[in-house]
């Protein structure tokens, strides 16, 4: 699908802003209804002063998005500039985010965290037969399509989502809690990345709180860097062994060992019976509350190799991670 970019000088003529939905680090997101239609669209406009020096990631998101039509994907449909801005015009989705629609449930069960994993799969293999790696999945990405009960979820936010083009990826970025030790080694990386923020939002989804934590960022990657993590008494208790073994292989911590999306959704944890009908809901969603409130789930930024270098940790400090992490490696059973 080719989007070109249509030039125009007021985009008030083109869209009827209704009211502000979001904002992120350099855009704004509006609720806009189309002239002469009752299409609405979630329209992130980007100054243009603002993108100066980060052309590049804007033009990369556009790239990505217009290689991409899924049913679980969050669509580019338009894209439009005017003297001072860029304006993307996306698919609108009214759901809401992953966690408070969880909160919202009468009841919640393991067999409902497999049908959302499942859908989240499926457009994340989608996304790496097309050769491209998101590498900021997160619950705050995964977005229900509508507020109905048989909603789908919807993956979202491409601002970090890069082409792979046959070669393997080098730039560290990402969210501190969902990337992968090959990542925070600085090693080349690729689609692995992918799966393994994927286990990482499989466990938060059936137990409410994450795999690997600490206050300190050093820690917490000294954490992910042994893949330390267990299945915790007694809130894993009445989750099913092949949820944990689904899990396992997502978060195996050699990239070449881990599943594939498309091995991860042959498992039977996915493709099969094993899932547990049990309630869980007030298990999970107590924990959500706890580890995931409003007022700092947001914290978990995202940051880019520029961050890495400058605010989250030094290189000393991560050399100094990583040769503690190697040598406790050897000793984990």
């Amino acid at each position: 699908m080719l989007l070109l970019k249509k030039q125009t000088e007021d985009i008030s003529s083109v869209y009827e802003i209704r009211e502000k939905l979001g904002s992120g680090a350099f855009s704004e997101v509006v609720l806009a209804q189309e002239r002469g239609s009752s299409h609405l669209v979630a329209l992130k406009c980007i100054p243009k002063k603002a993108l100066r020096g980060k052309e590049a990631l804007v033009e990369n998101e556009i790239a990505v998005l217009r290689r991409v039509s899924h049913p679980n994907i969050v669509a580019l449909e338009d894209v439009h500039e005017s003297p001072s801005h860029l304006y993307l015009a996306m698919e609108l989705v009214t759901g809401g985010e992953l966690f408070d629609r969880i909160m919202e449930r009468g009841s919640y069960t393991e067999k409902d965290a497999s049908h959302l994993v499942a859908q989240v799969l499926g457009a994340v293999s989608y996304l790496h037969s097309l050769g491209i790696v998101h590498r900021d999945l997160k619950p705050e990405n995964l977005l229900y399509a509508t507020p109905f009960e048989d909603s789908k979820i919807m993956v979202s936010d491409f601002g970090l989502s890069k082409i792979q083009a046959g070669n393997m990826l080098g730039t560290a970025c990402g969210t501190p809690g969902y990337v992968a030790p090959e990542l925070l080694e600085q090693k080349p990386y690729g689609k692995a990345v992918d799966v393994w923020a994927l286990g990482v939002i499989s466990y938060i989804l059936l137990c409410g709180y994450p795999p690997f934590y600490d206050e300190s960022d050093p820690e917490l990657f000294s954490q992910i860097l042994r893949a330390s993590y267990e299945f915790d008494s007694p809130f894993w208790d009445d989750i099913s062994e092949s949820a944990k073994d689904f899990i396992r292989h997502l978060l195996e911590r050699d990239p070449q060992k881990r599943f594939t999306c498309q091995q991860a959704l042959q498992h039977l944890w996915i493709s099969g019976d094993t899932a547990f009908e049990k309630d869980i809901l007030g298990s999970v969603s107590e924990q959500i509350q706890k580890n995931f409130a409003r007022n700092h789930w947001k914290v978990g930024k995202t940051w880019s190799m520029e961050c890495f270098k400058k605010k989250q940790i030094t290189r000393f400090d991560f050399l100094k991670v990583v040769v503690k992490s190697g040598s406790e490696i050897g000793q984990k059973k």
